[in-house]
């Protein structure tokens, strides 16, 4: 992925991946979810299949509908799918795995305002029976990580939005995961926040090691953090790309988004979802 920013600059090919590695930390193969519902079922996801190295950051985008929730939540074993394998490590998911965790949208229904910040964070970490002063370290680590150490004492409901948020990650990165799920976790922060966020997750994943896959529907931010981009068809859902953004290790707010190439691998992701929706709405023309 690391690239001489000048070279970016000048290349105008489209790189898709290719030949990925046998040896998978996350593996999803044939995924397939099927609602069923009063007036019959729907299916939501149809054929999904791809897979995450270890320490790679790889982002999913799509049309809104195209089943992306869904997909984060049959991988992270809080919904049965209807067919199809997925593997952490090797071994195969069918509930929670331990070394995997999950960082939604929604901040503040994930923290107990009754809680301190370091309540919060431990809470995970007692529940699979760590001892006292493990949990007391490896929370401060973390809390540290995100630059929170002096809000410890604190409870949710005094802090901004995006400090919550940042509670949030300390939760799941104390949790020492294999792989980090996070579900569009950055929308509901203003513009600056988000920014400031994105970086430090970067920063987060950089240090330790961690595989992310990270949902949004921002293409931008898409662009910005992931070394791949997996483009997702309408519902019901299959890959519809795979794509390798082929930009710096090193990024940055200012210099990475006024990249050429970013805004050429940022336009294309958004070709492809355009494309996704023209050929979900031909679909719904064809079969009416």
């Amino acid at each position: 992925m690391a690239a001489d920013i000048a070279t970016i600059a000048m290349t105008t090919e489209i790189p898709t991946t290719e030949n990925v590695e046998t040896s998978s930390m996350l593996s999803i193969q044939g995924l397939k979810k099927v609602y069923s519902t009063g007036s019959g079922d729907v299916e939501a996801v149809r054929d999904l299949t791809f897979e995450l190295v270890q320490g790679e950051f790889v982002c999913i985008v799509g049309p809104s509908g195209a089943g992306k929730t869904t997909l984060l939540r049959c991988i992270a074993g809080l919904l049965d799918a209807t067919a199809g394998t997925i593997t952490l490590a090797g071994e195969t998911v069918t509930g929670p795995p331990r070394g995997m965790a999950v960082v939604f949208q929604e901040y503040g229904r994930s923290l107990f305002a009754w809680m301190t910040v370091r309540e919060n964070v431990e809470l995970p970490l007692k529940a699979q029976g760590v001892a006292k002063a493990e949990r007391k370290r490896l929370a401060a680590e973390a809390l540290e990580a995100v630059s929170l150490s002096h809000a410890t004492d604190s409870y949710p409901w005094q802090l901004s939005g995006g400090m919550q948020q940042r509670v949030a990650i300390a939760r799941a990165i104390a949790f020492q995961p294999k792989v980090l799920l996070m579900d569009e976790p950055f929308a509901a922060v203003d513009a600056q926040t988000r920014a400031e966020l994105e970086d430090l997750l970067l920063d987060i994943w950089k240090r330790m090691g961690v595989t992310v896959l990270f949902v949004t529907h921002d293409i931008d931010e898409s662009v910005y953090l992931g070394e791949r981009v997996l483009i997702l068809s309408h519902s019901p859902t299959v890959v519809q790309e795979d794509l390798k953004i082929d930009l710096p290790d090193e990024r940055d707010q200012l210099t990475t988004r006024s990249l050429t190439r970013f805004a050429q691998l940022r336009g294309h992701v958004y070709e492809q979802i355009q494309r996704a929706k023209k050929n979900h709405a031909h679909d719904d023309d064809t079969q009416s």
